[in-house]
């Protein structure tokens, strides 16, 4: 019987790999099928030939990285359709290279686990691989720390380890989970693999669910208004100032107890600020209505020195400026251009930049000062899936997030957005309260729990007080050094303990 052809061996390997990899992506929001994402993980450590050479072997763990990607990556499309006339032929090389590029730490994992250890030991090194490569993949080129593994934990009482160990922890508890119960030469050794698994998950599961005391909330109300302009529509003439409008409306709209700062989101005005005209008394005036204390935070673009800056601004009834923050973390190829500045020798906007310049990225993380409102830590969009940002000199008593997820679609996007969002809250122990210009907005405690929101494509506001927030955490204080450690230290251990074993 001859032997089938390359092709069709090749085919079935990424049909087979990248198969389990998109499955395992059903672990993220909105589905959150965390117990999948431990089966195909397992199916896949299960399916690795463990005599591969480096090469082989990380060419399938790449495999499953595209499938994983690929699935949990997909709104990656949506910003290319909102002109898709101009944009749309880029759609599928875009989520093509996001997948077979984010893929790479992947098979970096399996490469680097084949040449360490050998057997089955290989197995045990590349979940820890994997999770140090997660860890690489939030820096590398800026960093995109999207769609790791452990955040398919969001929403579940396991997310509370996330306090001690940030989003590595988690991920790293699901790999293991994955990986114990094939780890075994034969069925006893797997199940006790398996016991070993399920005792360990059990038991955070039972710690997080004990997590439930929270502080007080503040006694001061704030409104999130949510416009829901489609990114289609947002910046066409005849509806900017339709958006505008009902902004100023829901600002203005009375309550008991009247509102003392009212958010929107984010680029939620068709000015700059610089030139807004009588756009900043229109919104004072609004705001005026709930009293001469009453504030507005919005989002703005502002220009300076030729340089333009996508902003938050905090302005009060007399239409005065009193905070400005420039978001510093800006998206490749969406806010700019990489290398642009260098290539061209001006700087070139990406598809969210109603300008042909790019933005400028600001100095930095701020705290601003809010009087009675306390001291809050303003976010931008996509800076809120940084961990890093959340880590300032002066703690916080709450996080700001203004967004506009509209770039994001329907489908998974704006959920993935907010489940890190209720992540962050998690590993500093502060409430997060988010705008979002389509969805979803909402007030998040210090546990992460979601006390309120503004559902998806629902136009309208949301009243609440803040959440209190938690004395800083374990991970507030150590930040991800601990975790590199005790990675670092189990792959050694892991090795070390394959190299005995042949030895013996």
């Amino acid at each position: 019987m001859t032997a089938p052809p390359r092709w069709h061996s090749t085919a079935q390997l990424a049909l087979a790999y990248g198969g389990l990899g998109l499955l395992a992506a059903a672990g993220q929001a909105p589905l959150g099928w965390w117990w999948l994402t431990i089966a195909a993980l397992a199916g896949v450590f299960a399916m690795l030939p463990l005599s591969a050479t480096p090469r082989a072997f990380g060419g399938r763990m790449w495999l499953a990285g595209t499938g994983y990607f690929g699935a949990a990556l997909f709104w990656i499309i949506e910003p290319f359709f909102v002109e898709p006339e101009i944009h749309g032929w880029m759609a599928p090389f875009a989520l093509v290279l996001m997948a077979g590029g984010m893929a790479l730490f992947w098979g970096l994992a399996g490469v680097l686990a084949a040449r360490l250890a050998q057997g089955r030991w290989r197995l045990a090194v590349l979940a820890v691989l994997i999770v140090l490569s997660e860890m690489l993949r939030g820096w590398v080129f800026t960093g995109f720390p999207w769609a790791m593994l452990g955040h398919a934990l969001i929403g579940t009482p396991v997310m509370q380890l996330a306090a001690v160990t940030g989003a590595s922890g988690l991920s790293l508890l699901l790999v293991l989970a994955a990986v114990l119960p094939v780890l075994g030469r034969d069925w006893p050794l797997r199940a006790t693999g398996a016991a070993l698994s399920v005792a360990l998950f059990a038991a955070i599961w039972g710690w997080g669910s004990a997590r439930t005391e929270l502080p007080p909330t503040r006694d001061t109300i704030i409104r999130l208004a949510q416009p829901n302009a489609p990114q289609s529509e947002k910046w066409h003439e005849e509806n900017m100032f339709l958006y505008f409008n009902r902004l100023l409306d829901q600002t203005a709209s009375p309550t008991t107890p009247a509102p003392k700062l009212i958010l929107w989101p984010e680029t939620s005005v068709p000015f700059l600020l610089e030139y807004a005209g009588e756009g900043l008394d229109m919104i004072a005036d609004a705001a005026a209505l709930h009293g001469p204390e009453a504030r507005v935070g919005f989002g703005v673009q502002r220009v300076e020195g030729g340089r333009y800056f996508n902003s938050l601004a905090i302005l009060n009834t007399d239409a005065d400026v009193t905070h400005i923050y420039d978001k510093h973390h800006l998206v490749p190829f969406g806010e700019y251009i990489p290398f642009g500045e260098w290539l061209m020798g001006t700087p070139v906007g990406g598809l969210a930049g109603r300008a042909l310049l790019g933005y400028s990225p600001g100095p930095g993380p701020q705290v601003l000062d809010l009087g009675p409102l306390g001291q809050a830590l303003p976010l931008i969009c996509y800076e809120s899936i940084f961990p890093r940002h959340l880590r300032t000199e002066a703690r916080p008593d709450w996080v700001l997030q203004v967004t506009n997820d509209a770039w994001f679609g329907e489908v998974t996007g704006p959920f993935q957005h907010l489940a890190q969002a209720r992540l962050r809250a998690v590993e500093q122990g502060l409430p997060v309260l988010r705008v979002a210009n389509t969805g979803v907005s909402a007030f998040i405690d210090a546990r992460g729990g979601v006390v309120a929101e503004l559902g998806l494509g629902q136009t309208g506001y949301l009243d609440g007080a803040i959440p209190g927030a938690l004395p800083p955490t374990f991970y507030a204080r150590h930040g991800d050094w601990p975790m590199v450690l005790l990675l670092v230290l189990f792959s050694g251990g892991a090795v070390l303990a394959g190299k005995m074993r042949r030895t013996q």
